[in-house]
C-alpha cells in the first residue's frame, strides 16, 4: 500500500477546511433566521453578508479560484457571467414593475 503524497494530503485538508467553513456559514445563516437575532432589513443584510462569504469560500476551496495570476482569467469569466445574470434579472424585475404600474396603477 502506498502512502498519499503531501500534495494529496494538502488538497484533502483544503477540502475539509472548505467543508467546515461552508457548514459553519450555513449554520450561522440558519441560526440567524430561526432565532431571530436580527429583525427586518438587518436580518436580510446579515444573511446577505454570510451568503457572500459562502460564495467566496466555495470559489476558494472547491473551485480553486483565487486572486493569483494563473486563475485571474477564470475569475474574470465568473464575474462577467454574474454581471450578465444581474442585468437579466434586474431588467426583468424592472419590466415587470413597469407593467404592474401601468396596468394596475
Amino acid at each position: 500500500m502506498t502512502q498519499p503524497s503531501s500534495d494529496a494530503k494538502a488538497e484533502a485538508r483544503s477540502y475539509l477546511w472548505g467543508l467546515g467553513l461552508a457548514a459553519l456559514l450555513t449554520a450561522l445563516a440558519f441560526g440567524l433566521a430561526v432565532f431571530k437575532i436580527f429583525s427586518g432589513p438587518a436580518l436580510f443584510a446579515a444573511i446577505g453578508v454570510l451568503a457572500l462569504a459562502q460564495i467566496a469560500a466555495q470559489f476558494r476551496f472547491f473551485l480553486h479560484i483565487d486572486l493569483s495570476r494563473q486563475k485571474r482569467e477564470d475569475l474574470q469569466l465568473i464575474l462577467f457571467t454574474g454581471l450578465l445574470i444581474l442585468i437579466m434579472v434586474g431588467g426583468s424585475l424592472w419590466i415587470m414593475a413597469s407593467l404592474d404600474q401601468r396596468m394596475m396603477g
